[in-house]
């Protein structure tokens, strides 16, 4: 579904990644490991169009998103739940969602969706006129997966879900991914948190210095030198 061919990226002068080569298949949740600094965000903007590459390819569906705007790549079907949550404090709950769905044009299907989200997230319905600021960290969480999932993305990208959240909330997140994920959806799972990240991913890729330094199955990343390098050094 997803294609990224030798991309170089970074800021000014500088390239954060150097090479960066990986493959999302459809259905799957495939995890990018690696600690911070490794160059797990700047791939993430790079795919949104937000850091266009310097050089190399990225395919959606085996079409050239490369040079898309980012509104053209989410249009395309590839939607982004980003680091942090993110919500908009000062809006509703139901407001929140409708951000989401900004690019559709019928009111029917938004109200369609905001029920769909509402049916994954009771909390959320509960809570629907609710400020967004106001809500815990685990109900902002939901309201970023749920906004995420407005368009009804092919393609989720989900960058570091469990960031500033409580254990018993990450085992949640993690939860949520594979019901996610059992609905059809295709995720990419941007992550440090090594375990958990495993146990629900069937491919992933580590992260180093700009550069993959590993990749396969969860079962052949655990034990992996290079998994323990990229992390503990």
């Amino acid at each position: 579904m997803l294609e990224i061919a030798c991309i170089h990226a970074g800021y000014d002068r500088a390239d954060v990644l150097q090479g960066v080569s990986l493959a999302v298949a459809p259905g799957s949740i495939t995890c990018l490991l690696g600690s911070n600094g490794s160059g797990k965000t700047t791939l993430i903007r790079s795919i949104l169009g937000l850091t266009p590459p310097r050089s190399g390819r990225i395919l959606f569906e085996g079409r050239g998103i490369t040079r898309f705007p980012t509104h053209s790549v989410i249009a395309a079907g590839i939607a982004c739940i980003p680091e942090g949550r993110k919500v908009f404090p000062k809006l509703t709950v139901e407001e929140n969602l409708r951000v989401g769905a900004y690019q559709e044009s019928s009111e029917a299907i938004t109200r369609a969706r905001v029920g769909e989200i509402f049916g994954i997230f009771p909390r959320l319905n509960e809570r629907r006129n609710q400020i967004a600021g106001t809500l815990s960290g685990g109900e902002q969480a939901m309201l970023s997966i749920g906004r995420g999932l407005m368009r009804a993305p092919k393609l989720l990208l989900v960058d570091e879900p469990s960031l500033g959240l409580a254990p018993l909330l990450v085992k949640e997140n993690f939860k949520m991914m594979r019901e996610i994920n059992a609905r059809g959806i295709t995720i990419f799972l941007v992550e440090q948190n090594v375990h958990q990240t495993l146990a629900v991913s069937s491919y992933g890729y580590v992260l180093s210095k700009g550069r993959v330094v590993a990749e396969g199955v969860p079962q052949e990343l655990a034990g992996r030198a290079e998994v323990r390098e990229a992390y503990f050094g």
